[in-house]
């Protein structure tokens, strides 16, 4: 870990600044709006020019606001600022002319960053490949325990402007920030952050494993306290190491073991702390039960680690640690138990939208009837299924990239029956429960984690979960 003083951004005069915002949509609408009230002169570009794309325009231009639909590659003449959405690829035309112009490119984030007032509240980061929302909100619940005011914040769906700019006064900020946003967000500086995980993911739009790993590490830099790390994807650990942070900021890594000095862990149905506590090579503090996190999978507990890690570092006691693990429920989709039907559990994990949570969501449960497939969006299914054969009882395998899935099964678990549905209609969902129902026997998890994103037959991965949870409660009607 690098050391150097870092000082926060400086701030930004926006008044009579051209500024262009890259994108319309959840972030680009608003950012728009503040800018525009901080008397800047703000035009919008967007690619498309579609119905909803129309009436966010006109409700930008009643405001006197530009905006230029369907041409998001040419920069506007005179601009001295892009702030972009953070979906937009690195390597559109309109970054590169930026580059070329010396224009600075910001993300939400950053400008929300930039906007905070002298007094502004700490923000503990999160960011991961998977796991990033359900630990923010833990780390939200925990610091509510603790009396402190706070929110998940973020790519969570709270609006980090509407945090930062809100009548509302914070005292530390949850934040979840995705990889794309911390691209954009050059000059952020976290009280502490943590790395959950790194697995191939978003490829297509970093160009490579090297480039997404070195945008998660972004959330490391000037770290004032802790970098949390996790002992066992010792990626993470490599970006501590890499990061530039304040002189004493410590890491901190979270285990599923025994933790060592500087470490939190777990011994004996314990979460313990042997980091933020007095002589750590000696003494481990008590934090919480292992049946104090819901659901106790895992890759779950590891999230309420990583939790309890940033919120040890904020200075938080350890009953707030217990209490507010205690108060937390998942939101859906995720590791949920939907019902037991003839001593079969039924578990909807639809937002095991990747391999990397299908696999952890695979090592929480034995025998499993394992429900999968979707879009693969580039992700091979060999390491996932080689790892996962010894626990499966059968496997039933829906959506467009099913036979990727398949030729994995076929290659590193022929023993396991598969079903391989043929349908992309309405009634797919409920014959595949139906089929997993016939290949189940008692005692076994029929486990839906699709490893795959949900699109080609649902809006998103909550439709598909909630397909799921019907045929689940339909086979339990029809077998009471």
């Amino acid at each position: 870990m690098g050391s150097g003083q870092v000082t926060s951004s400086e701030p930004f005069d926006f008044q009579g600044k051209h500024v262009t915002v890259a994108g319309l949509g959840v972030s680009g609408v608003p950012a728009a709006k503040v800018l525009h009230g901080l008397g800047a002169r703000v035009t919008v570009v967007n690619d498309g020019a579609d119905e909803r794309a129309r009436a966010q325009a006109a409700e930008l231009e009643a405001l006197g606001i530009t905006v230029r639909l369907g041409d998001g590659d040419t920069l506007p003449e005179g601009s001295e600022l892009i702030v972009t959405a953070p979906g937009w690829k690195p390597d559109k035309p309109l970054f590169a002319a930026a580059g070329q112009a010396g224009v600075p490119v910001w993300g939400d984030v950053e400008l929300a960053w930039r906007l905070r007032g002298p007094d502004a509240a700490d923000w503990l980061a999160v960011t991961g490949t998977n796991g990033k929302t359900t630990t923010v909100q833990m780390l939200a619940s925990i610091l509510e325990a603790a009396g402190l005011r706070t929110a998940a914040v973020g790519n969570i769906g709270v609006s980090l402007l509407d945090a930062v700019l809100g009548e509302e006064r914070y005292d530390v900020l949850a934040v979840e920030l995705s990889s794309y946003q911390l691209h954009w967000a050059p000059s952020l500086r976290a009280h502490s952050a943590a790395v959950l995980n790194l697995a191939p993911d978003h490829l297509d739009w970093h160009g490579s494993m090297e480039a997404y790993a070195a945008d998660k590490g972004r959330i490391y830099e000037g770290n004032r306290v802790a970098c949390v790390y996790n002992v066992a994807d010792k990626a993470t650990e490599d970006l501590v190491r890499e990061a530039d942070v304040e002189e004493g900021c410590r890491a901190v890594g979270f285990t599923l073991g025994t933790p060592g000095p500087s470490q939190l862990g777990v011994v004996e149905g314990l979460l313990v702390d042997r980091a933020f506590v007095e002589d750590r090579h000696k003494n481990a503090q008590e934090l919480a039960e292992v049946g104090d996190v819901n659901p106790p999978a895992p890759h779950n507990i590891a999230n309420a680690l990583a939790a309890a890690a940033l919120a040890r570092a904020y200075g938080v006691p350890a009953r707030a640690v217990r209490d507010g693990l205690r108060a937390f429920t998942p939101d859906a989709h995720r590791i949920a138990h939907v019902a037991d039907v003839d001593g079969v559990a039924y578990v909807d994990d639809s937002k095991a939208t990747n391999t990397h949570a299908a696999q952890a969501s695979l090592a929480a449960y034995e025998p499993i009837v394992w429900i999968a497939g979707g879009l693969a969006k580039g992700a091979t299914f060999d390491e996932l299924v080689a790892k996962s054969a010894k626990r499966l009882r059968g496997a039933v395998l829906i959506g467009a990239d099913r036979a990727l899935i398949r030729e994995a099964l076929a290659r590193h678990a022929p023993q396991v029956p598969v079903v391989d549905l043929d349908r992309t209609d309405t009634g797919a969902m409920r014959a595949a429960v139906q089929e997993a129902h016939g290949l189940a026997r008692a005692g076994d998890t029929v486990l839906l984690a699709p490893a795959c994103a949900s699109m080609d037959m649902f809006a998103n991965y909550n439709k598909r979960g909630d397909a799921f949870a019907d045929a689940v409660r339909e086979l339990g009607s029809a077998d009471g």
